[in-house]
């Protein structure tokens, strides 16, 4: 047997899912503002960005963390530590549940970030350097690390297996689910909570990421900012929240008559080792990945029938991952039905993985593909079937979601409908 998928016969399904977005805290309306194509960017109003060149983001609104948490101990926690310990918890909620049921240490937590904990360190920073140490809150030392957010979820969801965060970038979320279904594969596992949760609108990192020329400076018009895969595209537009899935072997869930939503069957990483920021121009980490996941799904081109694209909305990295793409599903790559999600969410870094496994998920299970929006002109070279005039329902049996982490880091999760 292939040494790919050595644990094939443990079967993983979804169960649950939760988000804290910026276009919407419950699975409905955030379902219903990716179908319409409604963006949630606008102008920064977390801080005074009057000295950026990027002056929009996409903001969380109408998130309460006492729906989730007890109020005393969510005041106590990182913003970036709320939003992920409440998605986590809608998605336990969603599949139904109960600590009565589960095995605890045969159930764990696994988190991807990149800048979780970065506003507490600045904070920290400043109270150290202005009131010295004694001032500091003792907090910190949760807060500002990104281990904390895996950490904190675990001991909600009283989670005693195997329990760890990831920090490969863009990809984080993505890696997450991956990593869950080897470990429930690999039979250490029956239930994995895997997700990403992220905070990053803070100036300092907003300015680092426009040093680099990476987000949009359409401030006039942040709605239609983000354009990937346009001939018009000029950088991302940031965002902040969490996603997370419940992940399941399959015969645990059926015993309890859980709700499918989708089978994941397959998981491909792969890094360039090439530069910080631009990718291969070919696209190598991209295809690898696919061709990874598309080995170990038992799933050849033919059989898929939805890719959601990272689409970070650059012109070199656009570029590439059409064409790893292309060269990893050759000519299909112009019929498949693709969308790239991040202009209505943002790009939420190390959660961005997390929630856009979660939009494929919903698009196998609602058959509906949701929007590209903000686009017009295809990008040169970007030979893709972008769906672009509104949400197209399709009978999604099989899709990937590819997610890019700068450095050169590629992730693919392929899933199929369950049968």
């Amino acid at each position: 047997m292939n040494c790919l998928f050595p644990q094939r016969t443990r079967r993983v399904v979804v169960t649950g899912l939760g988000v804290v977005a910026p276009n919407g805290c419950e699975l409905d309306s955030f379902w219903s503002s990716l179908t319409a194509g409604t963006s949630a960017a606008s102008a920064i109003t977390r801080f005074d960005p009057a000295d950026l060149p990027a002056k929009i983001a996409c903001e969380v609104t109408g998130f309460r963390a006492s729906r989730h948490l007890e109020p005393a101990r969510a005041r106590k926690l990182e913003l970036s530590i709320r939003y992920g310990v409440s998605a986590a918890r809608m998605a336990y909620e969603d599949a139904g549940l109960s600590s009565g049921e589960l095995d605890a240490q045969r159930v764990g937590v696994i988190e991807g970030s990149v800048a979780s904990g970065i506003e507490s360190a600045f904070k920290a920073q400043s109270v150290y350097a202005e009131k010295g140490y004694s001032s500091m809150s003792p907090y910190t030392v949760t807060n500002a690390f990104g281990t904390g957010g895996c950490v904190e979820t675990a001991k909600e969801l009283d989670c005693r297996g195997p329990v760890m965060a990831l920090g490969t970038g863009g990809a984080a979320g993505n890696d997450a689910v991956g990593m869950a279904l080897d470990m429930i594969r690999a039979d250490r596992a029956d239930v994995m909570f895997a997700g990403g949760t992220e905070a990053p609108l803070v100036a300092p990192l907003i300015g680092a990421f426009c040093q680099r020329n990476l987000l949009s400076t359409a401030n006039d018009d942040p709605a239609s900012a983000m354009k990937p895969f346009d001939a018009n595209h000029d950088g991302s537009v940031l965002g902040e929240g969490a996603g997370y899935l419940v992940l399941e072997e399959l015969s645990h869930a059926l015993l309890r008559n859980a709700r499918i939503y989708a089978e994941v069957v397959g998981y491909g990483t792969a890094s360039e080792a090439q530069d910080s920021i631009l990718p291969d121009e070919q696209g190598r980490g991209t295809s690898e990945a696919i061709g990874l996941a598309l080995l170990q799904a038992r799933l050849d081109p033919a059989d898929i029938q939805y890719v959601n694209l990272d689409g970070m909305a650059t012109e070199k990295h656009d570029l590439a991952e059409a064409n790893g793409v292309q060269n990893a599903i050759g000519a299909r790559a112009e019929t498949i039905a693709c969308s790239a999600t991040k202009p209505v969410t943002g790009h939420l870094l190390g959660a961005a993985g997390a929630i856009e496994s979660v939009i494929t998920t919903l698009a196998i299970h609602r058959q509906e593909i949701p929007p590209t929006i903000n686009h017009s002109v295809m990008a040169d070279g970007c030979r893709l079937d972008l769906v672009t005039e509104g949400s197209r329902p399709y009978p999604v049996e099989a899709a990937l979601n590819l997610n890019t982490g700068l450095g050169g880091k590629y992730s693919c999760i392929a899933l199929k409908r369950f049968s």
